[in-house]
């Protein structure tokens, strides 16, 4: 990754990243089955009320075992159902994601190619050769006029006397009282770890004061404006931190990313596995040349920030900053980058 700022900034809206909350309604399926389970089982209740279980000698203690596997067997096979019923659903809005952003993604290549063949028609190619032309005429003009500036001796005066020699000052240079502005204090290692994780809701009054104690801090304000740009751009394709569940990683790993190590030796840092998050910001990357300074920016952000402020972090530290928003988000790009192969 080369050392680069991204040439144009994405949206910079100070925003909770957190995907909108609303109110969560209960699974089609899963009412379907509560339904089905609550009349099956009144039903086997009020035929067990009436027509009781029998007394005879015959069946002995199987007579309980019968009754339980008539309630308990149709209500699991029930939420079997309903189970596979979610989970066919699931699978289905994922495809559909995936379907719509490779959609979007061709739609880009194809204007792009268009723009492409429109641009640079015949007309174009024409005018480019006639300022080069007007371009090569202009320097040989200057080349002429420059060797004849040359070839002409310059006019010298008989009696023009000789410049005095300028006076020596021997005085000592007087010392400028200035003194270098002392440097501010560093954040703290918790408003650092909040305002990685940005503030939780509108309301996060907590939150919002250790954003802007970060940002006052020039060694970690470029940090927190590149999580920022990040997050923004991932929201964009619905990819939000607090949907991802990402494998804790121990406090060695991440000791090790900050002295320099990459590759298998830190690969439990790429705790974040949805395929689809995966997915949508691989494709991004390649099709998008912001979203990919952008993230380069902010893997560079990142691990200068560890490399500077390990040391100074214990393991539970280490363990909160893992599930911020922003070290999820370096889990995410760090496994589209390859970091952890």
């Amino acid at each position: 990754m080369n050392d680069q700022t991204p040439r144009k900034a994405p949206p910079t809206d100070l925003g909770i990243y957190a995907r909108p909350s609303g109110p969560k309604e209960m699974d089609p399926a899963t009412r379907v089955a509560l339904a089905v389970s609550a009349v099956w089982v009144f039903l086997c209740v009020v035929f067990l009320a009436v027509v009781g279980i029998g007394s005879g000698s015959e069946l002995g203690g199987l007579r309980i075992l019968i009754v339980v596997l008539a309630l308990g067997l149709p209500v699991a096979l029930i939420w079997i159902g309903a189970t596979a019923a979610r989970s066919a659903r699931i699978m289905r809005e994922e495809s559909e994601r995936l379907q719509a952003s490779m959609d979007a993604m061709r739609q880009i290549y194809v204007a792009n190619a268009q723009m492409s063949a429109t641009a640079f028609g015949p007309n174009v190619a024409a005018k480019i050769d006639e300022i080069a032309r007007g371009q090569k005429r202009a320097e040989t003009a200057l080349a002429q006029f420059a060797s004849r500036r040359v070839s002409e001796p310059a006019p010298v005066a008989a009696d023009a006397p000789a410049p005095a020699p300028a006076p020596v000052s021997t005085a000592p240079e007087p010392k400028l009282d200035l003194e270098e502005a002392p440097a501010p204090p560093q954040v703290s290692t918790a408003d650092l770890i909040r305002a990685l994780n940005f503030p939780e809701d509108a309301s996060d009054q907590a939150g919002f004061k250790s954003l802007r104690r970060a940002l006052s801090d020039p060694r970690t304000a470029p940090m927190i404006q590149a999580s920022q740009d990040l997050l923004t751009l991932l929201s964009q394709d619905g990819i939000y931190m607090d949907d991802l569940s990402p494998e804790r990683a121990r406090p060695e790993v991440w000791r090790l990313f900050a002295v320099g190590e990459r590759g298998q030796e830190i690969s439990a840092l790429g705790g974040i596995r949805d395929r689809a998050s995966i997915a949508l910001a691989a494709g991004r990357m390649r099709s998008d040349s912001i979203f990919r300074d952008t993230a380069h920016h902010f893997l560079r952000s990142f691990d200068r920030l560890m490399a500077s402020r390990a040391d100074g972090l214990s393991d539970s530290d280490l363990i909160r900053l893992g599930d911020t928003r922003t070290a999820r988000a370096f889990m995410l790009m760090g496994r589209v980058a390859g970091l952890f192969d």
